[in-house]
């Protein structure tokens, strides 16, 4: 097994490796000891560090200990521990491949350890989706000559952009200083990037592109790397894998509750709502028209606070054109209940660009999400003023749904076709 392998182990070839291997994951839970404790340590290490802990000197050991982590975190079966692992793989993975492109050394052996931009960009299929640019002192400006020209402006690979002074587009990536990002392919990427810098507002949108340094592209690879470790966590685990593995899942799970990270919030009090949320609220529960990002939004996080599919989809029904079939239906995408992904609520930053963030108050400018918002209004909040919503309103809601349910055929609709969130 390669070392390249154990070093980037969400890496396609990677899986394609631990396939072609044939391992049993089942024999190597119940005979390989050091699989499995460098496996409880990943977890562990994600959720006390933020990162994966020192690599094993054995690349198998190492490369088999993350299918193993997974497999844990599919046992403990908390939301947050899945968002910290993923987070943790990921920033890991971005501290090792930019000290890959920052590395200055051309002697490679048989066996790299070392990732290139370029094979990282064809790894999540954006060859086409990002632009690499580097710039020239010695460009000219008006058109660019390309190879073999003579002019000395444009020399290998590189060729000279018409128009532009000092700058040439460079079809090799890791000779790139600056990229351009297809709008498409930005938002998702940047969708849980907290600084308002991200929001795409902020950018100099140009021709459907964002342009970005390589540091940013690199944070940008970060989040798709995150994204692909958390997609399909947590799964059913058989039996076989499990049992041998329930001593290291207790472990993890006493890691869990000494940080107080697993409380989940199944109360839903509108006034304590972040200040974007209630004016979301306010809007669906007159009857207005919501743009597409914003329905996701709201959606998204009613059902985090605990709230189930019927009772989302009774909000819309006094909308005139409120379809139960396709509400119902996308609600429960938005869920996870028919889609591989549980959508998080977008966060403030993603709030921000799609002009939904409003009416800031003071803890707004301290808190990066709407739920870390809600968590903290829930915490400071006295017990008697917790007084769900639901329980007090639960018979004027049956009156209302009896009055204002209209044809099912409507065409009301809570999907998340704009939002970052769900872009593929």
């Amino acid at each position: 097994m390669q070392r390249l392998h154990a070093r980037y182990p969400f890496l396609e070839a990677a899986r394609e490796t631990v396939a072609t291997e044939t391992v049993d994951l089942a024999t190597v839970v119940e005979q390989e000891r050091a699989v499995v404790e460098r496996a409880r340590q990943r977890v562990i290490t994600a959720l006390e560090d933020g990162e994966i802990g020192e690599p094993h000197r054995d690349p198998r050991t190492e490369l088999l200990s993350y299918p193993v982590a997974r497999v844990l975190v599919s046992m403990v079966e908390e939301r947050v521990l899945v968002r910290r692992y993923a987070r943790a793989e990921a920033e890991t993975a971005h501290e090792r491949f930019t000290a890959d492109l920052e590395s200055t050394t051309e002697l490679k052996s048989v066996e790299s350890t070392g990732l290139e931009l370029a094979e990282l960009l064809a790894e999540f299929d954006l060859e086409e989706t990002v632009t690499a640019e580097s710039v020239s002192a010695s460009a000219s400006t008006g058109t660019g000559a390309g190879p073999g020209s003579g002019s000395g402006t444009s020399t290998g690979t590189n060729t000279a952009t018409a128009g532009t002074t000092g700058t040439t587009t460079a079809t090799d990536p890791d000779n790139a200083d600056r990229f351009r990002i297809d709008v498409g392919t930005y938002i998702p990427l940047a969708a849980d990037l907290w600084d308002d810098k991200w929001g795409l507002v902020n950018q100099p949108l140009t021709d459907g592109e964002v342009p970005v340094e390589k540091d940013d592209l690199l944070l940008l690879l970060r989040e798709a790397i995150r994204d692909r470790i958390e997609d399909g966590l947590p799964f059913e685990v058989p039996t076989t894998i499990g049992d041998p593995l329930e001593d290291a899942a207790d472990d993890v799970r006493e890691v869990l509750a000494n940080l107080d990270l697993t409380r989940e919030i199944d109360t839903v009090v509108p006034e304590l709502f972040p200040p974007c949320m209630k004016s979301l609220l306010d809007q669906v529960q007159k009857g207005e028209h919501l743009p597409h990002h914003s329905r996701f939004a709201i959606t998204a996080f009613l059902s985090s606070i605990g709230m189930t599919t019927d009772e989302i989809v009774d909000l819309y029904r006094v909308n005139s054109s409120f379809g139960e079939e396709m509400t119902r239906y996308q609600t429960d995408h938005i869920r996870g209940e028919t889609s591989p992904t549980e959508y998080s609520p977008p966060s403030c930053a993603t709030m921000q660009s799609y002009g939904d963030c409003v009416n800031k108050d003071d803890l707004c400018e301290r808190i990066p999400h709407p739920m870390a918002y809600y968590e903290q209004r829930v915490d400071d909040a006295d017990d008697d003023e917790l007084e769900d919503w639901r329980e007090g309103d639960s018979d004027d809601d049956d009156d209302d749904s009896d009055d204002t349910e209209s044809d099912s055929s409507g065409e009301t609709d809570t999907s998340s076709d704009t939002p970052a969130n769900e872009q593929e």
